[in-house]
């Protein structure tokens, strides 16, 4: 089992790749999404239920997938109200169950990820659509780059000039993933 952590600023294509992923390898898309809604459907964004409810069910996903030999893609963007040790956590509940979490950044220059979150295609998911509130964002710290554990699997694909499917095929070969025949 395999637990693709494909993590990036908003708008880097991270949905887009991720699906692209899944559909080359077979690995299951879990879409950051997915936890965000169902938690903010009962708790307030950031709340401390919010939180501890999100990383609770990122955690549980995490853990049931490597028991059951289940390999995820898995979309983040990290910002502050994702625990400090939610990395370390993540990694212990793949890991202790017999699986592998490598990590993949995405990043694109900053005039495409401008044009990039003002997609309509992100609104089907409540995503963060304007240039302007990314880069309010940016400047009160709330968004940051993850730091990957040094001695993790990992690789940093550019992603402004590439389409999905070449991003994909990129960290199938770039990290010698399975795919699908």
């Amino acid at each position: 089992m395999v637990l693709v952590f494909l993590h990036g600023w908003p708008g880097v294509g991270k949905l887009t790749v991720g699906e692209e992923l899944a559909s080359r390898t077979g690995y299951r898309l879990f879409h950051n999404h997915l936890t965000v809604d169902l938690a903010s459907a009962v708790f307030e964004f950031g709340s401390p239920a919010f939180v501890d409810l999100r990383e609770h069910i990122w955690l549980d996903v995490f853990r049931r997938a490597a028991e059951e030999e289940v390999s995820l893609v898995f979309t983040f963007a990290a910002e502050r109200t994702v625990g400090e040790t939610f990395v370390g956590r993540a990694r212990d509940a793949v890991e202790r169950a017999g699986g592998e979490l490598v990590f993949v950044e995405l990043r694109c220059e900053p005039e495409a990820l401008a044009r990039r979150v003002e997609s309509p295609g992100r609104r089907r998911f409540g995503k963060l659509a304007s240039a302007e509130s990314l880069r309010a964002l940016a400047r009160e710290g709330v968004l940051f780059d993850l730091d990957v554990p040094a001695d993790a699997r990992s690789l940093r694909v550019e992603t402004t000039a590439l389409s999905p499917a070449e991003t994909a095929e990129e960290i199938i070969e770039g990290l010698n993933l399975g795919r699908l025949e």
